[in-house]
């Protein structure tokens, strides 16, 4: 049982990220911790996305001719860590436009509490 919670801990790890940012999106009112909470999201998803695609006593995908035949179970597939890259810049655009959007909303309504925005934009 401990080897198992030992050997899988990233998976649990990423868990607890991905509820920790889901709360943090759906259940703050502060417009900045909605952020916080995509970003922790996010970057739990990457490290989920990373963590099972780890191969061990696999080598980087180039011909070698020391391995023999070009069997797929001696190389690490590189596509999982590529997809990732390209999530971290979506990641980092996402989080300029946010912060630049929450700049606006602050610099018009002097709160980032979102049931105030509400109530003065009903206003």
């Amino acid at each position: 049982m401990f080897q198992i919670l030992l050997t899988h801990y990233p998976y649990y790890l990423s868990t607890v990220l991905i509820v920790i940012g889901v709360w943090g999106m759906l259940a703050k009112h502060n417009l900045m911790k909605k952020v916080i909470g995509m970003n922790i999201f996010q970057t739990a998803i990457i490290l989920l996305f990373i963590s099972s695609s780890v191969k061990f006593g696999a080598t980087v995908p180039t011909v070698d001719t020391g391995l023999g035949s070009a069997n797929a179970a001696f190389y690490v597939n590189p596509l999982p860590h590529v997809l990732m890259l390209t999530a971290i810049v979506v990641m980092v655009a996402t989080n300029g436009v946010a912060f630049a959007i929450l700049l606006l909303i602050y610099r018009r309504y002097r709160t980032l509490d979102e049931e105030e925005i509400l109530r003065r934009m009903r206003e």
